[in-house]
C-alpha cells in the first residue's frame, strides 16, 4: 500500500512546490513572497521524509531537520527585517 501512496505523494508536493513557487516570483507583497517561502522549505521537508521513506535510509531525516532550523531562521530573519527594517539591534 505505501508503494501506491508514496508516488502519489510525491506528485501532490510537487504540484504544491510549483505553486509555491509561482506565488513566490509574481507575489503582489513582500509578505506573500516570505509566506510563499516559508511553505516552500515546508515542502521540502515534505519531500525529504518522504524520499527518506521510499528509499528505507535514514540519511534524509537529518537533511529534513536541518532544512527545517534553517527555514525557522530564515523566516524569523526575514519577518524581522521587513517589520524595522534591521535584523540585529
Amino acid at each position: 500500500m505505501l508503494a501506491f501512496i508514496l508516488p502519489l505523494a510525491f506528485t501532490m508536493v510537487t504540484i504544491a512546490l510549483l505553486l509555491n513557487l509561482y506565488r513566490l516570483i509574481l507575489g503582489p507583497s513582500v509578505s506573500d513572497r516570505i509566506l510563499a517561502l516559508d511553505t516552500l522549505y515546508i515542502n521540502a521537508i515534505a519531500l525529504f521524509i518522504m524520499l527518506s521513506l521510499y528509499l528505507e535510509n535514514s540519511l534524509y531525516f537529518e537533511s529534513a531537520l536541518l532544512i527545517a532550523v534553517m527555514g525557522f531562521v530564515s523566516t524569523l530573519a526575514l519577518s524581522k527585517y521587513l517589520l524595522r527594517g534591521d535584523i540585529i539591534e
